[in-house]
């Protein structure tokens, strides 16, 4: 084995390490087949967990998106009040 060819191998263990880490994940994707019973228990278990992390990450979202439009809806709402309580815009009587 020459100096050239001893270079086209992985060199350096980060390679080494991103190429088992394809290889792991490749294979733990693979379907096999459990021969498991899920009973109706632990079904409605696991559904009922899915919707309430669904829900709580909508509820975070919505919640971070809300508090800056709520000031910003109370802030024009400040503005639009402090317009008309302006005497430039009071009619002369």
């Amino acid at each position: 084995m020459g100096e050239h060819e001893r270079r086209q191998t992985f060199g350096a263990p980060v390679s080494r390490l991103l190429h088992a880490a394809l290889v792991f994940s490749a294979l733990s994707l693979y379907p096999a087949s459990a021969l498991a019973y899920v009973g109706p228990g632990a079904g409605l278990s696991a559904i009922g967990s899915l919707l309430a992390v669904i829900a709580a990450i909508f509820a975070a979202v919505l919640g971070f998106l809300w508090y800056p439009f709520k000031r910003m809806l109370r802030r024009r709402k400040m503005r639009r009040a402090a317009q008309s309580k302006s005497p430039e815009h009071d009619p002369i009587p």
